[in-house]
C-alpha cells in the first residue's frame, strides 16, 4: 500500500459489500461506516483533452467535468471508458484508489477536503476505505485542490 512505504499515518476500515454493479460504491461505503457523506471521498477517472486525469469529490457530490478541465487547464473533460481507468490504475471499479495506481495519474482533489480532520477514500479494492488527514492525502497523490464537486 502506498501510504504504508510512507510516515503517512492512516486506519483501514473494512465494510461489507452488498449487490453488484450499478451501485453507489461510496454512499454505500458511508453508511456501512457511519460516516458522513461529505467524508467520504470517491475516486473517479476522466479524459481531459484526451488524457487520463483522477477527480477525488465527496460521495454526496458530483464531478463537476467543466471545472476538472479548468484545474488542469483543459478545454473538455469526459468521464473516461471504465475499462480504460481500471487498466490505468490496477484497481477495479468501485474500488479504485486515488493511492498506489498502477501509472500515477494527475489528481485533483475537491477543496472541500481541506475543511475536514480526516477523509475516508477507497484503500483499493470494493469493501476497504482508508482514513487519512487531508494533508496526506494530497501530499501522497501530489493532488491539486479546487472546487470539482457539485451538488
Amino acid at each position: 500500500m502506498a501510504a504504508g512505504r510512507t510516515k503517512t499515518t492512516y486506519t483501514l476500515h473494512p465494510y461489507e459489500v452488498e449487490g453488484g454493479e450499478g451501485r453507489s460504491y461510496g454512499t454505500d461505503a458511508a453508511d456501512a461506516l457511519g460516516v458522513p457523506h461529505e467524508r467520504v471521498f470517491k475516486t473517479l477517472v476522466a479524459e481531459v483533452d484526451g488524457t487520463l486525469i483522477v477527480g477525488v469529490v465527496p460521495v454526496s457530490t458530483t464531478l463537476d467535468l467543466k471545472a476538472l478541465a479548468a484545474a488542469v487547464g483543459g478545454k473538455k473533460a469526459v468521464m473516461a471508458d471504465p475499462a480504460r481507468a481500471e487498466k490505468a490504475t490496477g484497481y477495479v471499479r468501485g474500488g479504485i484508489s486515488p493511492l498506489g495506481q498502477r501509472k500515477r495519474l494527475r489528481t485533483v482533489i475537491d477543496a472541500s477536503v481541506r475543511d475536514l480532520p480526516t477523509v475516508y477514500v477507497s484503500a483499493g479494492r470494493r469493501g476497504l476505505q482508508m482514513e487519512l488527514t487531508p494533508g496526506d492525502l494530497i501530499s501522497l497523490t501530489e493532488a491539486v485542490t479546487a472546487p470539482i464537486g457539485a451538488d
